[in-house]
């Protein structure tokens, strides 16, 4: 069973992508290359290795609530969807990574200076594998807004980041997921660095209520689209 690709308007990739250098976005004008990129060459090595498969993923490492000896604060949520390539196709056994901050808006990270509590229950990062058909699930809680200082009185909108792994460390897609109706993403320099409409609408998981738990958690969809002419963007 394939994902169903809706057809795709003119767009300018450029668009569906962020820009290096994004101004609102200002560390992205300290740390954007001044310079064409260089494409290197991919020998035999980078290709093939290392290897990620089944061997590194742990019987919970999907559920980010049941990590630690006691429940973590905030929301049950529950986020699942499917991985594909451009055609709609599903792409199984890859490796799923999320990492995220806790209900009060704080990674369990030692550069992480905000003063909200940290969770000794929630360490937010989690991994899988997709299965067959290119599913993914995670169990987590939902992730709070945090203060950051692009720019005066700036918080970021609760996301998860996500990474996706292919057969080698070379062969990955970095981006991340935001909620609903949150009132930050229009503020947010981060999100609005994809220009096009349609592509940073593909950044929003939906809400599923039969992905979620009954009297447990709600349910957000979050499917991932690796290349063809609407992917996920980066970020």
């Amino acid at each position: 069973m394939s994902i169903e690709i809706d057809p795709l308007e003119e767009v300018d990739p450029a668009s569906l992508d962020p820009p290096y250098a994004h101004p609102p976005y200002r560390s992205t004008m300290l740390r954007s290359p001044r310079h064409r990129l260089l494409k290197i060459p991919a020998h035999l090595e980078s290709c093939t290795g290392p290897v990620f498969g089944e061997s590194v993923v742990d019987a919970l490492d999907h559920d980010l609530t049941r990590q630690h000896d006691g429940a973590p604060v905030g929301e049950r949520i529950v986020v699942a969807g499917r991985l594909c390539d451009g055609g709609g196709r599903p792409v199984a056994s890859q490796l799923v990574e999320v990492w995220q901050a806790n209900a009060a808006g704080r990674y369990a990270h030692r550069d992480d200076d905000h003063d909200a509590a940290l969770d000794p229950n929630f360490t937010g990062y989690g991994r899988c594998l997709t299965g067959p058909d290119g599913s993914f699930r995670f169990v987590t809680v939902r992730p709070g807004a945090y203060p950051w200082n692009n720019h005066p009185n700036a918080w970021r909108p609760a996301h998860i980041h996500f990474s996706v792994f292919g057969r080698a460390f070379t062969d990955r897609l970095v981006t991340q997921m935001y909620f609903p109706g949150d009132p930050l993403l229009g503020f947010d320099p981060i999100f609005n660095s994809v220009t096009d409409p349609s592509a940073r609408a593909r950044l929003v998981a939906s809400l599923d209520l039969e992905l979620g738990e009954p009297a447990a958690a709600l349910g957000f969809r979050y499917d991932i689209v690796l290349d063809g002419p609407r992917p996920t963007p980066v970020g």
